[in-house]
């Protein structure tokens, strides 16, 4: 059952908050990554390089966890427990450069090697708590 985020909570997808991914490692343990995230009204988004653990993570157990905190008010945060329902490159390296300019503000992402592939990993959000 998908859940939304509350309207309370999407001032996080629209300040440069990292949040920490949580996916599944092939031995049952969680992986734990800051990322950047972003929100499409359905779907939490996060970039990344195809082959990086996380992406493997995710295409091979999609169930994933997502914290986000405010870092001006600790008592401001959204925890999601959620799962993958599409990774793909369509879109990837224009989302990547609108990530960068909202929590670097550099135009495009400065840190694309060469031949690097960039995904959107989509996340459906199952259970959202907010405070």
């Amino acid at each position: 059952m998908t859940e939304q985020i509350p309207d309370t909570s999407l001032d996080l997808f629209q300040k440069p908050v990292l949040a920490h991914l949580a996916t599944i490692m092939p031995d049952g343990t969680p992986q734990v990554t800051p990322v950047w995230v972003d929100y499409d009204g359905t779907s939490i988004l996060v970039n990344t390089s195809r082959g990086r653990r996380k992406e493997l993570n995710m295409r091979q157990r999609k169930q994933v966890g997502l914290d986000i905190v405010d870092p001006a008010n600790p008592w401001h945060w959204l925890s999601i427990r959620g799962h993958i329902v599409e990774i793909t490159e369509e879109g990837a390296n224009d989302h990547i450069n609108k990530l960068s300019k909202k929590y670097t503000g550099n135009e495009t992402y400065q840190r694309l090697a060469p031949g690097e592939v960039r995904v959107i990993c989509k996340i459906q959000p199952n259970r959202v708590i907010a405070q």
